[in-house]
């Protein structure tokens, strides 16, 4: 088969309007006032407001000095805030312990240091040492896309803007929410713009979650009223998540002056912070279940049972059973049929109304968010009957295959 070229006047012309389009692309995608990187602060314990008052014989020993008295206190106050006060630790421990210490303010004297700092201590050694679980009070992964409305204009990643500047700048070590915050830069702007906001469909919100690795989205809005040019501003701030745009609440600030605009959109941070915390603690902060994959086809059952034949058993149980709750459920999740196998076993289960896998890790352990119609006890056994092993108790399992027993050798021989 032989390729038949185009002549080179189209080829020519073919290249000038591809070159063209490219050109147009990449203009959208780059630019220089685009993209504020966020600070790398998930993977920290943070303790802030330390203040010290130190004199020492000149102002470097009075420096390190202060500093090693806040190392002492933010441990302290870490210690306390995880419920392990009783916890100590020696000066050399805190050295490796601590990864950063953040100046909030400071005085320098020739033998005098007073100041205000933040302590960060490294989350996973942290935790080791006070016996506590680094990650488990944290949410599933969550899109943040801040959404700045100031003089009558909505925007988002199309430029770089103060509001996404102060969530950039935002340590995250402290929330019980796992934010994934993007930079801004390549195609976010594409991606991730004020008119995306009024999308519904749940397919393409798919593709834009799993482009980030998230669950859910969040929209933290700020509307900026500047009362006079150089003078006091208004921020109203609200705390918004899901393709429906769902409100959590609002907060309003007022600064004296346009030069306190970071500090305003610093507070509103933390304030909007503090909302989705509540609301993940309440239950109104949840995943929404349509951005999951749909399920897969099952085939047909067909009944066969005789119409006056009543359920028998742990069954009937489960099928008489009251209002569905929800049910956290562990497994092993070697291959992707492994997962499918669990969740088709696991939504036979009578009173089981939904099941799906909200968080999954090929290798390691998956969890399943399951809505079952009875008690969790029950389910515990019918689990159990179908060949888990079950452990943990409430609405949190973790199940795992049955070792099947080894068949003893026969004492039969055939000889021929």
């Amino acid at each position: 088969m032989r390729l038949r070229l185009p002549p080179l006047k189209y080829g020519l012309t073919a290249l000038a309007a591809l070159g063209l389009g490219g050109s147009a692309v990449l203009a959208q995608i780059e630019g220089q006032e685009r993209g504020v990187a966020p600070v790398d602060s998930g993977s920290s314990y943070e303790v802030t407001g330390v203040s010290v008052d130190v004199s020492a014989g000149t102002a470097e020993a009075a420096r390190l000095g202060g500093w090693r008295i806040a190392q002492r206190r933010g441990w302290a106050i870490l210690a306390q805030r995880l419920g392990r006060s009783d916890v100590g630790a020696s000066d050399g421990l805190l050295d490796s312990l601590v990864s950063g210490i953040v100046v909030e303010n400071e005085q320098i004297g020739p033998t005098r240091y007073v100041a205000k700092l933040g302590i960060l201590f490294d989350r996973v050694r942290a935790a080791s040492v006070l016996g506590v679980s680094a990650y488990a009070d944290r949410s599933p992964p969550m899109l943040v896309m801040p959404l700045q409305v100031s003089g009558g204009t909505s925007q988002m990643f199309e430029t770089r803007t103060p509001w996404q500047q102060a969530w950039a700048r935002f340590r995250t070590g402290n929330s019980s929410i796992d934010y994934i915050r993007p930079s801004g830069t390549g195609a976010d702007a594409l991606l991730l713009n004020a008119g995306q906001l009024g999308r519904r469909s749940r397919g393409w919100w798919r593709s834009i979650l799993d482009q980030y690795g998230a669950s859910d989205i969040l929209i933290p809005v700020v509307h900026l009223y500047r009362q006079s040019p150089g003078g006091p501003v208004i921020g109203v701030f609200e705390a918004r998540y899901g393709p429906d745009n769902v409100s959590l609440g609002s907060v309003t600030l007022r600064i004296g002056s346009t030069d306190g605009l970071a500090q305003l959109l610093d507070t509103g941070v933390a304030r909007l912070d503090g909302l989705y915390q509540r609301a993940l603690a309440s239950g109104t902060l949840h995943l929404d279940p349509t951005l999951s994959p749909p399920p897969k086809p099952q085939a047909e059952v067909v009944d066969t049972a005789l119409p006056d034949e009543p359920i028998q058993g742990l069954d009937a149980a489960i099928a008489q059973s009251g209002a569905g709750i929800a049910v956290s459920l562990q497994y092993d999740a070697p291959t992707a049929s492994a997962v499918a196998n669990v969740e088709g076993l696991i939504r036979s289960i009578p009173g089981v109304l939904r099941a799906g896998t909200t968080s999954l890790a090929l290798g390691g352990v998956s969890i399943m968010a399951v809505t079952y119609d009875g008690d969790p006890e029950q389910l515990r056994r019918a689990l159990e009957q179908r060949g888990f092993q079950v452990s943990g108790s409430g609405t949190t399992l973790r199940v795992r295959r049955t070792a099947p027993t080894p068949t003893p050798p026969s004492d039969n021989v055939i000889n021929g």
